[in-house]
């Protein structure tokens, strides 16, 4: 019996934008390289990235449920 292969499906690696092999084979998936999987975390370590979020709304206290009906 024979072992049926995926087909290689190349992406651009989001650090550097080169060729990347998107498979199990490559250990740095979606990164082409150790150097660019490292590069990438260390951006996010360092808050050189951020997740835009909404301010938070204000605090009416201590609302439980108990204060809500009224």
């Amino acid at each position: 019996m024979t072992a049926a292969t995926e087909p290689v499906r190349i992406v651009r690696c989001p650090r550097c934008g080169g060729r990347s092999v998107y498979a199990a084979s490559n250990p740095y998936r979606p990164f082409c390289s150790e150097r660019c999987k490292a590069a990438d975390f260390g951006a996010w370590a360092s808050e050189a990235y951020r997740v835009d979020a909404a301010p938070p709304l204000e605090d009416d206290g201590d609302a439980g449920p108990a204060q809500q009906e009224r």
